[in-house]
């Protein structure tokens, strides 16, 4: 399916709004049959794909995949989040070797060239997928500008394969040491190596008995630095320090000391920010195919849902909390999430302690009538019953 053959809803009204105001991204030399996506929507692109018109100023999530050049398979998925401006205009370039979208090469000569003959390009931009906004509004409403830039890796590139850079193994490591603290015992006057240096030059070459010594001749692996997604980090230590042996048993069940300490290093200025980056790892995971961001987004899930006593001082953040995690709920596709409640039944089991936690809240309380009406919405989508308790501590399934 060629980009240019889209069908866009959208009333004259809007359209032409976000024609007068709406960001352009022009995506120069992106080979065909790339797989390209913004936001909620996804294409094949065709051999006249020249960018996106029409885009609604804010934050936006940019997404491809090319295709191998001899097998034709489609290849890993990369993302960005870029703040378009209101009648902005971006450029980015096709690098054939990396096999993505960059600005490098681009100077503001040929951004200025290309806004100058805009009319002549605007045939080759495909509009917006408009009919898809408000559900990505939805999404990302709690990513700010500032947010994405301190979430994204240094590389501003979001890889669905982590970028792994190999150190020197520990056998090389060993022999360079010793090398080094032999170097003026073991070398002869004549500069020849001893008979022991020997020896222990045919041990390292030699070839491994077993799979432990096999694993220790293998170099290390360690993720580049530059494609790290920069999330937060949650505190291995659930209690405060020096707890008593009741508040270590306490914090060890209730979540809220770790909840108190991301917010307090991360979000000190605004404690929505939370929320910003569990959408953030949502939209990795879910479109930009990042294994790391969905365990990202079940730990800060699980920190949340596990927050007793944080209920109680942060009603508006745990209100929002529930309208997002709807929202996620309700938008993805239900096998997806029968798929992955079927492993540890990880998102129930969850949900079910927040709904308990909940209902120890006032009658009164609105956040407490807002999560049990949730919970209520669940019980009916997916016939979880999150009142009973059986022995597994999972909630059954009523039939």
């Amino acid at each position: 399916m060629q980009w240019l053959s889209l069908p866009v809803e959208m009333d004259q009204e809007t359209a032409q709004v976000l024609f007068r105001e709406g960001a352009i991204m022009v995506c120069l030399d992106v080979p065909e049959g790339t797989e390209f996506g913004i936001d909620y929507a996804s294409w094949t692109v065709g051999p006249q794909f020249k960018g996106i018109k029409m885009i609604p100023p804010g934050i936006h999530f940019i997404y491809y995949s090319a295709r191998d050049k001899h097998s034709g398979e489609i290849i890993p998925r990369t993302g960005t989040f870029i703040d378009f401006q209101q009648k902005s205009v971006v450029v980015q370039k096709w690098d054939d070797i990396k096999e993505e979208l960059t600005e490098d090469g681009v100077s503001a000569d040929d951004v200025q060239r290309i806004r100058d003959n805009l009319k002549d390009l605007d045939r080759f931009l495909g509009p917006y997928p408009y009919d898809g906004y408000k559900k990505w509004i939805s999404l990302s409403n709690f990513i700010t500008p500032e947010l994405a830039n301190k979430l994204q890796p240094m590389s501003r590139r979001i890889s669905s394969v982590t970028d792994f850079v190999s150190e020197v193994s520990n056998t090389q490591s060993r022999k360079t040491r010793k090398l080094s603290n032999n170097t003026n015992n073991s070398v002869k006057q004549d500069g020849t190596s001893t008979e022991k240096n020997s020896e222990e030059s045919r041990e390292e070459n030699a070839e491994p008995t077993s799979l432990k010594e096999a694993e220790s001749k293998l170099p290390d692996m360690k993720v580049r630095e530059e494609s790290k997604i920069q999330f937060s980090l949650i505190p291995k230590q659930k209690y405060p320090p020096g707890s008593s042996p009741t508040e270590m048993t306490k914090y060890s069940i209730d979540s809220s000391y770790a909840l108190e300490s991301i917010l307090r290093t991360y979000y000190c200025d605004n404690e929505m920010g939370i929320l910003g980056e569990i959408q953030f790892a949502f939209i990795c995971f879910l479109m930009g195919q990042v294994l790391d961001a969905f365990e990202q987004w079940k730990n800060l899930v699980h920190v949340m849902c596990t927050s007793e006593e944080a209920l109680k001082n942060h009603s508006s953040l745990f209100s929002n909390f529930i309208g997002m995690i709807h929202f996620h709920i309700q938008e993805t596709p239900e096998d997806f999430f029968v798929d992955i409640l079927s492993e540890n039944n990880f998102l129930t089991s969850t949900l079910q302690e927040f709904f308990s936690n909940l209902d120890n809240l006032p009658s009164d309380s609105g956040l407490r009538k807002r999560g049990l009406k949730f919970r209520d919405y669940l019980t009916q989508k997916f016939k979880w019953d999150f009142t009973s308790e059986p022995d597994d501590n999972a909630p059954t399934v009523v039939e």
